[in-house]
């Protein structure tokens, strides 16, 4: 016989967006599948829904202008020794591509958010994304002032 006076814990597989391993693998899943969000909760003023695609959209270009940087490190500072150009680039190049993998992210986690009524999710990554471009930007102050690396 089962006590059913406790509180019952729900189950993972039926709480979509609980955290966890399902919902990571649910969420990327909806990168590829996006109309699969039409399936949540209800439409969302399309004004908060185009507002969403340009936070994308600005998110995209950010990365594409790391990306960019991180090739004109490479390109640019050929009096600047290998190891450390190289090093700013691959810094430069792999931010642009986690805002570009983040910028996916942050777009179905607030429509999500947005259908079902929900509070919009709270990010960290503007912040350290900040912190690191401020890092790499100091060292490239560094390096053109000194030529350090040749």
């Amino acid at each position: 016989m089962t006590d059913s006076s406790g509180p019952s814990e729900p189950s993972r597989h039926t709480e979509p967006h609980g955290g966890g391993h399902f919902s990571a693998v649910s969420d990327i899943r909806l990168w590829f599948t996006p109309e699969r969000l039409r399936e949540e909760g209800d439409t969302p003023d399309y004004r908060f829904s185009l507002a969403n695609e340009r936070t994308f959209l600005a998110w995209l270009r950010t990365a594409m202008a790391l990306v960019g940087g991180g090739f004109a490190v490479d390109q640019f500072l050929p009096e600047t020794g290998r190891p450390l150009r190289l090093t700013l680039a691959l810094m430069l190049l792999a931010a642009g591509a986690l805002c570009a993998l983040r910028a996916i992210s942050h777009w179905v986690r607030c429509e999500r958010a947005m259908r079902r009524g929900e509070d919009l999710p709270v990010s960290r990554f503007p912040i350290v994304l900040g912190l690191a471009v401020g890092v790499v930007a100091l060292l490239m102050v560094i390096v053109a002032a000194f030529g350090w690396g040749g």
